[in-house]
């Protein structure tokens, strides 16, 4: 009889996904910004030190996920992720961990709160005029079921602006 094992197998990742990660994180932590040149795949594979085509397959991996894009002459830059691609990998995420839609509700009341929380200790004279005159604007189409649906969103948007908080949504 054999005893279970004390320690899992080591996972080495591949080189790629390594270059992909180094670069990940320097987009990330706000050291290359958008629109910044990230270097050419033959400076890449010399700073890392890897081969040219490590570097490309590490690429691939960041431009499928937004944070890299080729200017008009094929030069790599950072990039802002865009939001229908996130969307789109978020919804497979969701579905593949079975998240299920009461979760979601959940937590996206949770996060509802904590935006009313901060707006309510930040808004300004000009963010509360703006929810002013959304309410007012919401009033007049009560009996719009559209409209007044079109507004709430706009309300909501509106809360998350007052909060001040740059991760809201835009």
């Amino acid at each position: 009889m054999t005893a279970a094992p004390l320690f899992r197998r080591i996972e080495v990742a591949p080189a790629y996904q390594k270059v992909a990660d180094a670069i990940e994180r320097e987009i990330v932590n706000g050291r290359i910004k958008p629109g910044e040149p990230i270097g050419t795949e033959l400076e890449l594979g010399r700073q890392f030190g890897v081969n040219r085509s490590t570097v490309r397959e590490g690429i691939r991996v960041l431009e499928e996920g937004g944070l890299i894009r080729r200017d008009s002459s094929r030069r790599l830059q950072a990039c802002l992720p865009r939001y229908s691609k996130l969307a789109t990998r978020l919804s497979r995420a969701l579905v593949l961990h079975e998240v299920t839609f009461r979760e979601l509700y959940e937590a996206s009341i949770m996060l509802e709160v904590a935006s009313i929380e901060c707006a309510v200790e930040r808004a300004t004279a000009e963010n509360i005029a703006e929810l002013d005159d959304n309410l007012a604007r919401s009033e007049q189409v009560i009996s719009d079921p559209a409209s007044l649906a079109e507004r709430d969103a706009e309300f909501h948007v509106l809360v998350a602006k007052a909060s001040q908080n740059r991760s809201r949504f835009r």
